[in-house]
């Protein structure tokens, strides 16, 4: 669902890893897109179609909140490679 989001919105996610009460994924999105934006679009868009999909999650989530409201971002650049986050999102499991 979030690849599918990513896509209508001109984004990309890359690595994914999904814990029990959060989830590590990697993102890019073009410069017109803010970071805040990206994070806003995937984390919006999602939850209204779970609801969609899953009406009975809104007696879950009564107040219409599926995420947390944080999110941590970090950019790559000159000491830190799309291929090293990959690899720490990927190694993100429950047994850590």
């Amino acid at each position: 669902m979030l690849r599918a989001i990513a896509a209508q919105y001109d984004m990309q996610i890359g690595a994914v890893e999904c814990l029990a009460d959060h989830i590590h994924l990697t993102c890019s999105a073009p410069p017109r897109i803010a970071p805040a934006r990206a994070a806003q679009i995937l984390k919006s868009v999602s939850t209204r179609k779970l609801f969609e999909e899953f009406p009975w999650l809104k007696r879950e989530y009564w107040g219409g909140e599926v995420w947390a409201g944080g999110y941590f971002v970090r950019s790559i650049g000159p000491g830190l490679t799309k291929e090293q986050v990959e690899r720490y999102v990927r190694e993100q499991t429950a047994e850590l």
